[in-house]
């Protein structure tokens, strides 16, 4: 064999030399330049020729040059700043991830790229005044990485529909079907006809029916163990890929020098049974995939304006092109529209993350994932809502913490040598068979490499996990990520807000205590609440009288304290005493807030407040088991009538500011606590993502914010400590899962070792055990989430 090029590692017809370097084409030169320039010559470091030779593509992405084209591709398209999702069909291996993670390295216009390696996708953030988005898939396939790019449907470039997988099956139960046919006279022992007439033939028949199967149908075993070989890793296709050759050179050995049949029946059979099971396998995944899109249903409440001129909350969902939305302060857009009227500023560091805000006029383009940073606006909508691009956004690694999954990190662990240890006991037993019986040693070594496998050892937490997110979301219970749920089963404290949290909005009582507003007063209270999401503001903004809806000139809102607002030249401010300039009230025993006009002190609306129905029975389970805090932005008034309905060992703290939540975590932190935090999204962001976990609990408001890990229907808070219950007996089935297929692998070993189990059965054995942990571990979350009532 000739040289490989040091680029693609295709062998070299015509050899060009550069930099002392062998090279198949032009091609490879160029992209070895770049990396060179860029200082970028470690990613052949990560493994050997790992790129592609580039493909010409004069011409062929001229079509991007069209405008109209161009936005039905964009995610994203503000100014000078676009987004890009493209399918790469060549991303192969950790070099690759790290060059497309790198690009900016290569090109200063573009800002940030990240790849979701097992969908082949690569998101890129790029300036567009400086590159369009051809210049830019042309310079991807000059590296080696062109895109695949559909303009009749742009999602079916992700969406391939892998047949390989039934030819395969199909050419291996020919195969195998034909070889058992064959092999008959043999089983039999039939007369001396067969053996001086036909046994040459027959033989040579069976060896020309195993060709495909071992160089078409098992190729995947072969590429995956040879890429793991040369970056160094054994991966588990590695003992699979040593048991094929074995048989097959074992099997041909045994014709050409007429020492018997071989063993082409176990090998065709063995590449049928294993090329069943992965595609049962698959169905499988894929079955629980799409049950476990729990999270296009999860809860965005938004205000849509009738054509009456009326307000209606209603689930994103339920929004329809050409609909107006009323947008309130810190609240996210949930779908691609136009400014109709508004201060608008939009913070897209959920999209872009570009912490500055950018101010948009009348008639200006919004994009979903932005969040309204400067009081109200309205807009129309310009299609209806994709709750998968919001999810993603919501699980964003930008917004990920450290937070440790051990289940995760434990399966790693093992996996890293599982294969050297089954290799170790493979080549032992054939070595102690060889002195006994050849035969039986070829068949220990090959059932060996197959009955062991770490697959079912691999799949049993993600699918508990996974099928348990699906229950929770189909229960109105919506998690970040499979991670939480292990979070939630170690924690040992849960802290809850007070206001908007174990108090219902919908149930209060409100009264005015000061001087009596003027309608000119009130109409500028009513459009100031109107702007904001605070739980005590939704409340008094439904309680006060209609009034004719104005646009504010100014609007401020600042977390913890109030806001402030102005209107041709009448000021408001709303919120705490000390926010609005009051020092001479007595403090109120309830939650207060209060109102001054124009700088003068007008007076405060007192709320009594109604706790949530079966908050006593939810803290009488939570203080069996858990500490248990109070954190009030609110006054001591209600602490009477909260020791009455919680455990007496609850800590209750008051006149607690957003910063002061953060703290006491950490403290708690500090000392070995394990935190849930309950709030309602909007003031207790840092708190919320301080802790394990950080629970925002959703009353038909837009709660949707990066800093929490799980999102709680209100109608759902009693059922809080069920949830965290089934968590809990989740992690058991986890450990009861990993403890059978530990015996799954002793007993298969046991087997093989004493030659009692034959490399067809193994075959047979491996992928179902794989399939009975995903049913044990279905059939165990199913029967956890049918006790969550």
């Amino acid at each position: 064999m000739g040289d490989s090029c040091f680029h693609c590692g295709d062998e070299i017809k015509d050899r060009i030399v550069f930099d002392e370097k062998s090279f198949c084409c032009s091609g490879c030169i160029t992209v070895y330049e770049i990396f060179s320039e860029n200082d970028l010559t470690s990613y052949y470091d990560l493994e050997k020729s790992p790129g592609a030779t580039p493909k010409e593509t004069e011409g062929k992405f001229d079509f991007l040059s069209n405008q109209k084209i161009v936005d039905k591709l964009l995610e994203f398209n503000d100014g000078n700043v676009q987004i890009i999702s493209l399918y790469i069909p060549h991303i192969h291996c950790s070099s690759c991830i790290w060059i497309l993670e790198n690009l900016y390295k290569l090109k200063p216009e573009i800002n940030a790229s990240q790849v979701d390696f097992p969908k082949k996708n690569v998101r890129i953030t790029y300036d567009s005044g400086k590159i369009s988005l051809q210049e830019l898939v042309k310079f991807l396939s000059k590296i080696g990485y062109e895109p695949y790019i559909s303009l009749d449907d742009y999602e079916t470039g992700k969406k391939h529909i892998n047949r390989s997988l039934i030819y395969k099956l199909g050419v291996a139960g020919f195969a195998f079907g034909n070889v058992m046919f064959l092999s008959f006279p043999e089983y039999f022992e039939v007369s001396e006809y067969w053996l001086d007439q036909y046994k040459g033939l027959f033989r040579w028949l069976m060896f020309a029916f195993s060709l495909p199967v071992v160089f078409y149908v098992a190729q995947d075993y072969f590429i995956s163990a040879y890429k793991g070989l040369r970056a160094k890793i054994l991966n588990i296709d590695v003992p699979l890929a040593l048991g094929i050759v074995v048989l097959f050179v074992r099997s041909t050995l045994e014709i050409i020098f007429d020492w018997g049949t071989g063993f082409f029946d176990s090998l065709t059979g063995l590449l049928f049974f294993l090329t069943l099971g992965k595609f049962f396998q698959q169905k499988t995944y894929s079955f629980l995939s799409f049950e476990r899109d729990y999270k296009s249903y999860f809860p965005i409440g938004i205000t849509r304006m009738t054509s009456e001129g009326k307000e209606e909350n209603v689930h994103v969902h339920d929004i329809e092109k050409g609909d107006k939305l009323l947008i309130r302060n810190e609240e996210l857009i949930p779908v691609d529209g136009i400014l109709i009227n508004g201060n608008a500023r939009i913070d897209y560091s959920f999209v872009t993350g570009e912490s500055e805000a950018v101010s948009k006029e009348s008639g200006d383009k919004l994009f979903a994932g932005g969040k309204q940073v400067s009081g109200i606006i309205e807009m129309e909508a310009l299609k209806t809502v994709s709750q998968s691009y919001l999810t993603k956004l919501w699980s964003n690694d930008v917004f990920q913490t450290n937070k440790e999954h051990s289940f995760t990190r434990l399966i790693d662990h093992i996996s890293q040598y599982f294969t050297v240890v089954l290799l170790l006991i493979a080549f032992s037993a054939s070595a102690f068979w060889l002195f006994l019986d050849v035969t039986t040693a070829i068949n220990v070594f090959t059932a060996v490499l197959i009955i062991a496998c770490p697959c079912a050892l691999a799949m049993s937490t993600p699918f508990t996990l996974g099928n348990l997110l699906r229950i929770f979301g189909n229960k109105r219970f919506y998690l970040k990520n499979a991670g939480v749920i292990e979070q939630l089963a170690k924690a040992d404290t849960v802290i809850f807000d007070k206001t908007g949290t174990i108090t219902s909005n919908k149930k209060s009582s409100i009264n005015y205590e000061g001087i009596i507003l003027s309608p000119e007063e009130e109409s500028l209270l009513k459009n100031t609440l109107r702007a904001s999401n605070h739980p005590l503001s939704r409340t008094l903004y439904s309680m006060l009288a209609e009034y004719d809806i104005v646009a504010l000139d100014e609007y401020t809102e600042t977390i913890g304290k109030g806001m402030e607002a102005s209107h041709q030249h009448q000021k408001m401010k709303v919120g705490s005493a000390h926010f609005v300039g009051d020092n001479t009230s007595q403090p109120s025993l309830n939650t207060a807030v209060h109102i001054s006009s124009n700088n003068e002190y007008k007076g405060r609306y007192i709320f009594y407040n109604e706790y949530r129905e079966g908050v006593s029975d939810l803290f009488s389970e939570f203080g069996k088991e858990y500490h248990i805090s109070i954190l009030s932005g609110d006054n001591e008034g209600e602490k009477e009538r909260l020791r009455k309905l919680l455990p007496k060992k609850t800590e209750m703290l008051f006149n607690q500011k957003p910063e002061n939540k953060l703290q006491h975590i950490k403290s708690l932190q500090e000392q070995g606590r394990k935190v849930i935090m309950v709030g309602d999204g909007l003031n207790d962001a840092g708190a919320l993502a301080q802790s394990e976990v950080g629970i925002a609990i959703s009353e038909n408001v837009n709660v949707f914010s990066p800093a929490c890990d799980a999102i709680l229907d209100a109608s759902k808070f009693q059922q809080l400590h069920q949830f965290i219950t089934a968590a809990k007996k989740s992690i058991t089935v986890i450990k009861v899962s990993i403890v059978l297929s530990f015996l799954y692998n002793i007993v298969g070993l046991f087997f093989a070792v004493t030659g009692q189990l034959s490399p067809i059965i193994a075959a047979i054995l491996m992928p179902l055990s794989s399939i009975s942990i995903i049913v044990f571990a279905t059939i165990c979350t199913n029967v956890i989430g049918r006790r969550i009532k």
